[in-house]
C-alpha cells in the first residue's frame, strides 16, 4: 500500500480534518455531560428554532409517569476525564423537555391521556463490510463516515440495540407496548448482498459471521501500519495514535467471530436509505467497472497523489457521477484479497425482494412492509396499519441517479396524496379551502430516510427520466393541508434535531422528528408514543435509548457484549466525531404538544 512519508519515514497525514476535536472535548461539559441542573437545562432550551421564539419547560409529572429504566432518562453515556482519549461510564439521565410551538401544555393531561401508538425509530446502522474492496477509507479526514474506527463492529452493536428494544418492550412514559420498529434507511453502508444478509439475519434472529474475503484472517485497513486508520493491534504513528487510541491483542480475530442475534420480538418494517442504494452512499449504481469491482481481488489503496484524494473526495460532496471514473482510474491500488462474490451490489428490487425471503421474517410482517408487487414495480413506498386508528407512511426518498441528498417522485407524492385523504375526514385544498367527508380520522405518522432540508435533489430518476421530483419543501406544505398528520420521521443527518412546522391554522401543524445514527456517537435509537390527552390536545413522547452494551469494558473482554461496549466507546473518540450529534435537549427527551384532529 501506497502512503506519503515523512523524513522520518512515518506516514505524512496530508487530508486535513475539518473537525474541530477540542471542540468536541470542551463541550463534555454540557452536550455530553448528562448532570445538568434543570434550571441550566430551561435556560440552555430557549431560544429561536423553527421559526418561532419559544421557551420550553422542563417536564413535570404531567408527562413522566411509566418506567424510565433502560432510556436516556435514567442515565445516559458520559466521558470520564477531559482531555485525550476517553473511557465512558454512566451519567445522570436527560430530562424531558415539554414542547408548545404548536399547542399549549394543559395541567392534568397525565390523567386524562390515552396512548394511542407506541413506536421504536432505528435508522442509520450501516451494516458494513469493513473489508469491502470498494470503500475509500483515505479520503476519511474530509469525509468522516469513508472510515471509523468503529467500522468491524457495527453488526455487534446492532444485536446490543435489538437486544434493549426487546428488553424495554413498551413506551416509558405510557408503558404501552411497543406497536412497530422502523428502520429509517441507510440499512446497510455499501448495498451489498452480504451486508443486507447480515441486517435481515440480526433483526430476525440468526447465527452470522461478520467477515468477508479470507475466512482465516481480516484483509481491510486496520492491520495496514498506515496512521491514518486506528490499528488496533500494533502502536502505529499517525493521527490514531496521536489520539491516545489504544492496543487491543486479538481484536481483528474477535471483531470477525461468529456471532448470535435474538431478532426482534415486535414487527419491524423496512425503509429505504441512499446507502441501500448508491456506492458508498453517493455514487450510482450499475455501472460495470465498479459493480465488477465489487468482487474483484483488488482494493482500493491511498491516492498516490493529493490532488487524487481531494478530486474523488470533491466528487463525492458535488458530482458522483464521476466518483466510478476517479476509482476505477487509480494506479495504485492498495492490495490484492481474496474475492468475494457476496460482496456484489444489490438492485432496490432485489433489496425488497430480500425481505420477501423464506426466513427473513421474523416477527413479521412477512416482507416488512414490501411486498411482490413493490419488487415488480420497484415502488419502495408503502403504507402499514401501525395501531388501530394510526398509519404509517414508508417513503423512498433516495435519488436513483445518485447523490447524498435525495427527493421524491411525482407518482409518489400524488400517493402520498391519495393516501391522506382515503384517511381524513376533512383536509384543505392548495387554495385553503376545506373539504369534509364522512369517515373517521386516522392519525399519520410518516417515515422517510432525507429530513425535509435534505430532500432537495431533483435530478431525473434513471429508471423514470420524464417524471418530475418534488423537494421537501413541496412535501411538507402537502402534509400542512392534513390535520391528521402527526409527525414525519427520518434520519440522514446522524443528528438528534427536533422541528415544528406550524400549519394556517394550529390543527395544521406537524412535527419533523430526525433521531442520529447507531454507527456515529451518540448511537441511539427513538422511542415515540402517540397520546390523546382528551383535552384538544395529541402528546408525541420521544425518548431516546441506546443499545444493551457496557459503558466501558475491560480490553481483555472480547466477547460479542464486549465488542458492543467498544463499539459505543471507539465511536466517542472517533477523531473525526462531531458533539452536534447529539443535539440540544429540546431534541432528546421531548413531549411535542400539537392540536388534536381527533372529534
Amino acid at each position: 500500500m501506497t502512503c506519503p512519508t515523512k523524513s522520518d519515514g512515518s506516514p505524512t497525514l496530508w487530508l486535513v480534518t475539518g473537525i474541530n476535536r477540542r471542540k468536541f472535548l470542551g463541550a463534555a461539559g454540557i452536550g455530553i455531560g448528562g448532570a445538568i441542573g434543570l434550571n441550566a437545562v430551561g435556560a440552555m432550551a430557549s431560544g429561536q428554532l423553527g421559526g418561532g421564539f419559544w421557551a420550553p419547560a422542563v417536564a413535570s409529572a404531567d408527562t413522566v409517569a411509566g418506567t424510565i429504566a433502560g432510556t436516556t432518562l435514567e442515565q445516559v453515556a458520559v466521558p470520564l476525564g477531559s482531555t485525550g482519549y476517553r473511557k465512558l461510564t454512566a451519567g445522570a439521565g436527560w430530562p424531558v423537555i415539554v414542547r408548545t410551538e404548536l399547542a399549549a401544555a394543559k395541567p392534568g393531561r397525565a390523567n386524562t391521556r390515552r396512548c394511542l401508538s407506541s413506536i421504536v425509530q432505528m435508522t442509520d446502522m450501516h451494516i458494513l463490510d469493513a473489508q469491502s474492496p470498494v470503500r475509500v477509507e483515505f479520503v476519511h479526514p474530509l469525509i468522516g463516515s469513508a472510515s471509523r474506527p468503529q467500522d468491524t463492529l457495527t453488526t455487534q452493536g446492532l444485536v446490543s440495540l435489538v437486544n434493549r428494544i426487546n428488553q424495554l418492550r413498551r413506551g416509558p412514559i405510557t408503558g404501552r407496548a411497543f406497536d412497530a420498529v422502523v428502520t429509517t434507511g441507510d440499512n446497510t453502508d455499501n448495498h451489498e448482498h452480504i451486508e443486507l444478509e447480515w441486517l435481515l439475519t440480526t433483526m430476525n434472529g440468526g447465527a452470522l459471521t461478520p467477515n468477508t474475503g479470507d475466512p482465516d484472517r481480516y484483509e481491510g485497513t486496520q492491520d495496514s501500519g498506515v496512521g491514518l486508520y486506528w490499528n488496533p493491534e500494533q502502536r502505529t504513528p499517525g493521527m490514531f495514535d496521536d489520539a491516545g487510541f489504544p492496543v487491543i491483542e486479538g481484536f481483528l480475530r474477535a471483531a470477525l467471530a461468529p456471532i448470535s442475534s435474538p431478532g426482534l420480538d415486535i414487527p419491524w418494517y423496512s425503509v429505504f436509505g441512499n446507502h441501500d442504494d448508491s456506492v458508498l452512499g453517493t455514487a450510482p449504481s450499475g455501472i460495470g467497472p465498479i459493480t465488477a469491482l465489487y468482487t474483484s481481488n483488488l482494493k482500493l489503496g491511498i491516492p498516490s497523489t493529493q490532488a487524487d484524494a481531494d478530486a474523488i473526495a470533491q466528487a463525492m460532496r458535488n458530482d458522483p457521477a464521476a466518483v466510478p471514473a476517479l476509482l476505477t482510474g487509480l494506479t495504485d491500488f492498495g492490495w490484492i484479497v481474496t474475492p468475494d462474490a457476496r460482496r456484489a451490489p444489490f438492485t432496490p428490487r432485489e433489496f425488497m425482494a430480500a425481505h420477501l425471503q423464506d426466513g427473513a421474517t421474523g416477527p413479521g410482517p412477512h416482507g416488512h412492509g414490501f411486498t411482490a408487487e413493490s419488487v415488480e414495480t420497484g415502488a419502495g413506498y408503502y403504507s402499514f396499519d401501525i395501531s388501530p386508528g394510526v398509519v404509517g407512511i414508508s417513503m423512498d426518498s433516495t435519488n436513483r441517479a445518485g447523490f447524498v441528498d435525495g427527493s421524491l417522485g411525482a407518482a409518489q407524492l400524488r400517493w402520498i396524496e391519495d393516501t391522506l385523504v382515503a384517511g381524513s375526514s376533512r383536509y384543505y385544498g392548495t387554495d385553503g379551502g376545506m373539504t369534509s367527508q364522512q369517515r373517521e380520522d386516522t392519525l399519520f405518522v410518516l417515515f422517510s430516510h432525507h429530513t425535509s432540508d435534505t430532500m432537495d435533489t431533483l435530478l431525473p430518476d434513471p429508471e423514470n427520466p420524464l417524471e418530475s421530483r418534488h423537494s421537501g419543501a413541496e412535501l411538507i406544505a402537502l402534509l400542512k393541508r392534513f390535520p391528521n398528520v402527526c409527525a414525519w420521521v427520518n434520519g440522514h443527518t446522524h443528528d438528534n434535531r427536533i422541528f415544528p412546522h406550524a400549519g394556517p391554522t394550529p390543527e395544521q401543524g406537524f412535527w419533523e422528528i430526525n433521531t442520529a445514527s447507531h454507527i456515529d456517537f451518540p448511537q441511539q435509537a427513538r422511542i415515540i408514543e402517540i397520546a390523546d390527552n382528551n383535552d384538544g390536545t395529541l402528546s408525541l413522547l420521544a425518548t431516546l435509548i441506546e443499545a444493551d452494551a457496557p459503558y466501558a469494558s475491560d480490553y481483555s473482554d472480547l466477547s460479542q457484549h464486549g465488542l458492543a461496549s467498544l463499539y459505543r466507546e471507539l465511536a466517542f473518540n472517533d477523531v473525526n466525531t462531531d458533539p452536534d450529534r447529539l443535539g440540544t435537549p429540546e431534541a432528546q427527551n421531548v413531549e411535542l404538544l400539537l392540536a388534536s384532529p381527533l372529534r
